[in-house]
This record gives C-alpha cells, sequence and structure tokens, in this order.
C-alpha cells in the first residue's frame, strides 16, 4: 500500500496544503535503489542525464521506422515503436500512475520530433549517446550498464532520471 503524502505546505494560519505526492510503489523504490548503486560516479550521472533521454528519443525514431500494419482509411501505419511505447507506458503505469503519465508524455513527444529529424542524424544521435554511455561506465564506473544484467533497467533507467528531477527521488522521510 502506498504511504501517504510526501510533499505538504503550510498555508498562512498554520493549515497544511497536500500536493498530492505519494511515495513511490515498493517495487519501484527498490529498483530504484538497485540502479542508484550501479550509477554512482557523479561524471557518469552527468553523462546519463545527457545520453538517456538521446538513447530513448533515438530508439523510438528508429523502431518508427518499422511499419507493423496500415490503419485503414489513412496513410499512417502502426509501427514498432507505438508498440514498443503502450508497453512501456504500461509498465510505467504500473509500477507508479503519475510518473508513469510523465513517462507517457516525454517519450510521446519523441515521436513528432522523430518524424521531422533526418534518418543520418538519429544515426549519428544513437552513435553519440551509446558511445558517451559506454564511456560513462568504462571510464568512470568501471562497472557494466545495469540493463546487462537485468533488461528492465532499460526501463528503469529514464524514469529514475525523471523522478530525480521532479524530487519524487531520493525519497525522503516526511517532517514531522
Amino acid at each position: 500500500m502506498r504511504a501517504a503524502t510526501l510533499a505538504s505546505a503550510r498555508r498562512p494560519g498554520g493549515r497544511a496544503v497536500d500536493f498530492g505526492f505519494v511515495s513511490l510503489d515498493g517495487r519501484l523504490a527498490s529498483l530504484f535503489r538497485d540502479y542508484a548503486e550501479n550509477h554512482r560516479h557523479p561524471v557518469n550521472v552527468r553523462i546519463h542525464k545527457i545520453a538517456i533521454p538521446l538513447i530513448v528519443f533515438q530508439i523510438v525514431a528508429m523502431l518508427d521506422w518499422v511499419p507493423i500494419v496500415r490503419i485503414p482509411g489513412t496513410g499512417a501505419h502502426l509501427t514498432l515503436a507505438h508498440l514498443a511505447y503502450a508497453g512501456a507506458v504500461a509498465w510505467y503505469l504500473s509500477m507508479d500512475v503519475p510518473l508513469g503519465l510523465c513517462m507517457a508524455a516525454l517519450f510521446a513527444i519523441c515521436f513528432p520530433i522523430a518524424w521531422v529529424t533526418p534518418w543520418p542524424v538519429v544515426v549519428i544521435i544513437a552513435a553519440l549517446a551509446w558511445s558517451l554511455q559506454l564511456a560513462g561506465h568504462v571510464v568512470w564506473e568501471k562497472k557494466q550498464p545495469s540493463f546487462v544484467h537485468n533488461l528492465v533497467h532499460a526501463l528503469v533507467g529514464p524514469a529514475y532520471f525523471v523522478a530525480t528531477a521532479l524530487g519524487r527521488w531520493p525519497e525522503r522521510p516526511r517532517a514531522a
């Protein structure tokens, strides 16, 4: 069961205001702790903050190149990117609804950007972002990427940095 709110403030007069943040699901918090354990070096963490969004973008862009079926009555196609998006968003929502909605919006933004990005640029982004990730792990972290041992970490990484940016992670105990 999820704990009560994490964030609150006092209105003039002393009444508490509840911002509606809830603690992360125990499974997701456990995955975040594991992910953080494998990403300790500050340079590697900074590299990940840059490379992970680029990798998410290039994966969506490249998967969108693979049509699955034409949507009748339109010129549009259902692509592998749409299926991957649906699966990833379903997983995020099963772990944490507010974070899942944020991830859905951020991943969705990748589609229109991918549509206007020339394919050679997507390939360059992929090579650059993956090279940065590899350098971060080889040079600074001295560990293999987390997803090598647990493929779920390919989904955890983006959510970890979004949760961190939103102040949802690391969890802090409520002030008394």
